[in-house]
């Protein structure tokens, strides 16, 4: 594969674009990784009520000190800063709000999404150890799900494939696709490449992601803020 043509965004603007997406006044669960830097980067004016599977519900972003309360944790090991209004709970209560669906938003961490929409994100099967946790129960029954992730390998091979090769987290759950150089929506007719990093073209994109692209006519430049 050739050199990239520009500058691939960063962990942070990656997380500052999906914050973008993220519904004022929404609940939003964020995984471990990229996802949980969005809790902070929030466009000015919006608020969120944060859930964690451990069973929190309410807070509105993380405490960035490293010594925070150890029993006031998400389940990424996040501190997340105490407001009137939060409340916990047991996991049993906390998996029903999810398998209720009344999770609006997941922002999950991705190590693969394939064409259709399925996605692996727990496991490298050479690996051999991983944990998939709660992210099968949010990626299968938010109402909406968007992964957040860099768009290759650190050897540069795509982590959009036309299949997934590694154990799935859930198949056809995947709604939209952000990574340092793109932001890609998973519809039935394929992906949809709607924005693309400064200096990245939609050839650029299509010639590290495996599954054919279909460029929106609403196609535009890569927007963090």
């Amino acid at each position: 594969m050739t050199s990239d043509p520009a500058p691939r965004l960063s962990r942070t603007d990656i997380a500052r674009r999906a914050a973008l997406d993220l519904p004022d006044g929404g609940i939003v669960n964020l995984g471990i990784g990229i996802p949980a830097l969005c809790s902070n980067l929030l466009p000015e004016g919006v608020e969120l009520r944060y859930h964690a599977e451990n069973g929190i519900l309410g807070f509105s972003e993380m405490d960035t000190k490293l010594d925070g309360d150890p029993n006031i944790m998400d389940a990424g090991g996040n501190f997340p800063k105490l407001v009137p209004g939060m409340a916990f709970f047991d996991s049993v209560e906390s998996f029903g709000l999810i398998r209720g669906g009344h999770i609006d938003v997941t922002v999950l961490g991705g190590l693969q999404v394939s064409g259709k929409g399925d996605l692996a994100n727990w496991m490298i099967p050479k690996r051999g150890i991983g944990s998939i946790g709660g992210g099968m129960d949010l990626a299968t029954n938010a109402k909406r799900v968007i992964v957040a992730m860099e768009h290759t390998t650190r050897d540069n091979k795509p982590k959009i494939v036309n299949q997934c090769s590694f154990p799935l987290t859930a198949p056809n759950c995947v709604d939209d696709i952000i990574t340092d150089i793109a932001v890609i929506k998973v519809k039935t007719q394929g992906l949809f490449l709607m924005e693309a990093a400064q200096g990245w073209s939609p050839e650029d994109v299509q010639a590290i992601t495996e599954p054919k692209l279909i460029v929106s006519d609403n196609f535009k430049t890569f927007q963090t803020a």
